[in-house]
């Protein structure tokens, strides 16, 4: 089921077009990334998704809702992490979460206070809950307004640099509070970041966007394929011999084999994941000793800066 589906989505700000024909869906429970260069139009995606811009042309669905039509349903389902934090700085960090919990209408205390412990904990801002958020350094502040984005338990949650300015530990708790949100709750969640690391590790699919226009869409196997002819797959055995090149020669999908003294080489413009179980399984039918398998492709940013800086295949 696809939770977020946009066509032709635009933004004009008089001659700056920020956002230009986007096009593309997010399935329910879906970790999906925006990557960009700084620029590109992934905050202005973002916060026309959530309703606090309207399109100059274009449609998208959230829910199955419009955002034309549907403004304020829209905003009940969706939580959000601006690029800027947007705290009160007078208030403390628990008047902070009341603030939010109330206005979207968490009014039962017991629930409230609840929810709020719960995040507050998570993110470790619990002993600090008195302090004003004035005095909170610039980490703290990304972790309240996380912890604020999901007082309400969105279904639907954009995030907009969610690790930006985090220690790596913070980093990795909000990684897999994402993780966790994905799999286990099904929260269909727009990833907008600068850390490829974050969303090769996070995202099932990609969308690179620059100067408001989408450049590139699919897995980060699939983005690898635009800058990279085939997938690569190593395979150490502990004796390899020239029978084993025939039977993998054979298999459909394996374009290319080389064998080393104790390393397989095979080449092959399939998904590598489709294909490895079968590469594996005529090995150990042939007698071989697999002692490691290891896919080799472009990591997610040699695939960004190759389709950004050189525009890559537009797809």
């Amino acid at each position: 089921m696809s939770m977020i589906v946009a066509h032709g989505l635009t933004k004009r700000f008089g001659d700056l077009t920020a956002v230009d024909n986007l096009s593309f869906e997010i399935d329910e429970g879906e970790v999906f990334g925006l990557l960009g260069p700084n620029g590109a139009g992934k905050t202005t995606t973002i916060r026309l998704l959530a309703c606090l811009l309207i399109p100059t042309k274009g449609e998208a669905e959230i829910a199955g809702y419009s955002i034309w039509r549907d403004q304020l349903k829209i905003r009940e389902i969706t939580g959000i992490l601006t690029e800027n934090p947007c705290l009160y700085e007078r208030l403390t960090a628990y008047e902070n979460m009341e603030f939010f919990a109330e206005a979207y209408n968490i009014t039962d205390p017991r629930e409230k206070s609840i929810r709020i412990r719960e995040l507050l904990e998570f993110f470790g801002l619990w002993d600090r809950r008195h302090d004003k958020v004035g005095k909170f350094s610039k980490g703290m502040k990304q972790k309240l307004a996380i912890a604020r984005a999901l007082v309400h338990r969105p279904p639907i949650l954009y995030l907009d640099e969610p690790t930006s300015d985090l220690d790596p530990e913070s980093s990795k708790a909000i990684r897999d509070l994402i993780r966790k949100l994905s799999e286990r709750e099904q929260c269909t969640i727009l990833l907008s970041t600068h850390r490829l690391e974050d969303a090769e590790k996070l995202c099932s699919k990609v969308m690179i966007i620059k100067e408001g226009r989408r450049i590139a869409l699919g897995s980060p196997s699939q983005l690898s394929m635009m800058v990279n002819e085939y997938n690569v797959l190593e395979i150490r055995l502990r004796h390899p011999h020239k029978k084993i090149r025939s039977i993998l020669e054979d298999i459909s999908g394996v374009d290319r084999v080389e064998i080393g003294e104790t390393v397989i080489r095979i080449e092959m413009k399939k998904d590598v994941e489709e294909v490895t179980p079968i590469i594996v399984r005529h090995i150990v039918e042939a007698g071989g000793e697999v002692l490691s398998v290891t896919p080799i492709r472009p990591s997610l940013e040699d695939v960004y800066l190759k389709l950004v800086k050189g525009d890559g295949d537009k797809a």
